[in-house]
């Protein structure tokens, strides 16, 4: 599915681009071509890029397409890798799963991982629109890469408790069920710790509305209305 909707996908329209003289591209890319990283919070010329998941190491396959691309064609473009982008018409994540699993039972919620979870940066899409907006104004370079996200992380614990604040349930008990990867994180590939330094994109003269606490509490509210 990754090979195909990503790569294959971004080859597609590459060629399009290609043989209809089209010259710029705006990627929706992620953080997940990191994988696991020790900088934290993680700027954009970090390397080398070791995405620990098949999700990553397509997104990052897409962004290598795009530069040879770019440099053969005399195209350019503009990559955003985002945290994790949450608002009104999420579909799943665990913001999402947590509000439909407390729709069906609020006597208890049952939490993928151990206590407290892996700790990552949560990032509201009108904030997202705003930045690759910007960002797409702003670029510099032919071949330009931004980080977009919020500024801080929470862990699986605190958006769980953010998730019963927002729907007005107390004393839910969390069921942690353990996972795949390691003590925290829920499956395999699931990156433990996720930060993004923005202060590129910060000294072009952007920086988002919402810190992630804020990210979520609004995308419960919009998902529970």
């Amino acid at each position: 599915m990754h090979i195909e909707q990503n790569v294959i996908g971004t080859h597609n329209v590459l060629e399009a681009m290609r043989k209809n003289d089209v010259d710029e591209i705006v990627f929706t890319s992620s953080s997940t071509v990191y994988g696991e990283t020790d900088v934290i919070p993680t700027p954009e010329d970090l390397g080398p890029l070791e995405p620990i998941s098949l999700y990553g190491s397509s997104k990052l396959s897409c962004e290598s397409l795009i530069s040879a691309y770019c440099h053969t064609f005399d195209m350019r473009s503009v990559s955003f890798r985002f945290a994790n982008v949450v608002g009104p018409r999420s579909t799943h994540g665990v913001t999402y799963d947590f509000v439909q699993k407390l729709k069906e039972d609020s006597s208890k919620l049952e939490i993928l991982g151990s206590t407290p979870g892996t700790s990552k940066s949560y990032f509201y899409i009108s904030n997202c629109i705003e930045g690759m907006l910007f960002g797409t104004r702003n670029a510099e370079q032919r071949i330009e890469y931004f980080y977009l996200g919020s500024e801080d992380y929470v862990n699986v614990k605190q958006i769980a408790d953010i998730v019963c604040e927002e729907m007005g349930f107390e004393e839910i008990e969390y069921h942690w069920i353990g996972g795949e990867n390691g003590d925290k994180g829920g499956w395999k590939g699931d990156v433990e710790v996720m930060l993004l330094s923005l202060e590129k994109i910060k000294d072009l003269g952007w920086s988002p509305e919402y810190d992630s606490a804020e990210s979520i509490a609004k995308t419960v509210r919009a998902l529970i209305d």
